[in-house]
């Protein structure tokens, strides 16, 4: 059988993922892996008991299996095909930024803030799933975490953007989100945009902005 040139497409990503034998969830996981190996959308797969390699375990901070990596995506959980395929092609297009609200669900925080500071342009996208309801609590609380780790440095700036466009939301939770999270950009700029909220229709929105002022201004 001849092998096809692929020389001028991008490789595609290798694929490792730790299991146990009593996991319920790793063969489905497994699975799903082999057929995205045979599809050519991943270009190597290696399976790891980690009951015979506890090291390896160890040496990448796994608690709970499956964990599968996709070059430098961590996933935990039972993901299933649909879901890995969609994280192969984020591996394959380095979009860094979708892996973010991943991490936070799967109570990575300290990961998601390593990315951000490698990278700060992530943060503006990261803060827009603000706007959306549905969006996962774990992240949500996720969000506020990342900022105030930032608190009073320049990682925040490019939180500001995004925080003001927010305070004009229809929905009362996110006017409230995006008022107290300006407070830890400590920029009196923002003040301006602030003020309206103080006759906000909610009663704890014109707390929150008027706190975040008086904050702000001391």
């Amino acid at each position: 059988m001849r092998i096809p040139d692929d020389s001028n497409l991008t490789s595609p990503p290798a694929a490792t993922i730790l299991i146990t034998p009593q996991c319920p969830h790793c063969p489905a996981v497994i699975s799903a892996l082999v057929a995205l190996l045979k599809a050519g959308k991943i270009g190597k797969l290696e399976i790891i008991n980690i009951v015979e390699h506890p090291e390896i375990a160890q040496q990448k901070g796994v608690r709970s299996v499956p964990w599968t990596q996709i070059n430098t995506l961590e996933l935990s959980g039972a993901l299933t095909g649909q879901e890995l395929e969609k994280w192969v092609a984020v591996a394959r297009e380095q979009q860094q930024s979708n892996y973010l609200p991943h991490l936070l669900e799967t109570n990575r925080l300290q990961q998601a803030i390593e990315q951000i500071k490698s990278d700060p342009q992530q943060l503006p996208d990261l803060l827009m799933l603000l706007n959306d309801l549905e969006t996962p609590m774990a992240v949500r609380i996720g969000i506020g975490a990342v900022l105030e780790e930032f608190e009073g440095t320049h990682l925040i700036q490019p939180a500001i953007k995004p925080l003001l466009s927010m305070l004009t939301s229809e929905h009362q939770q996110v006017r409230a989100d995006a008022a107290h999270y300006l407070s830890l950009t400590a920029d009196k700029e923002v003040i301006p945009a602030l003020e309206p909220l103080l006759d906000d229709p909610d009663t704890e929105v014109r707390e929150i902005a008027a706190e975040t002022i008086e904050e702000i201004k001391k």
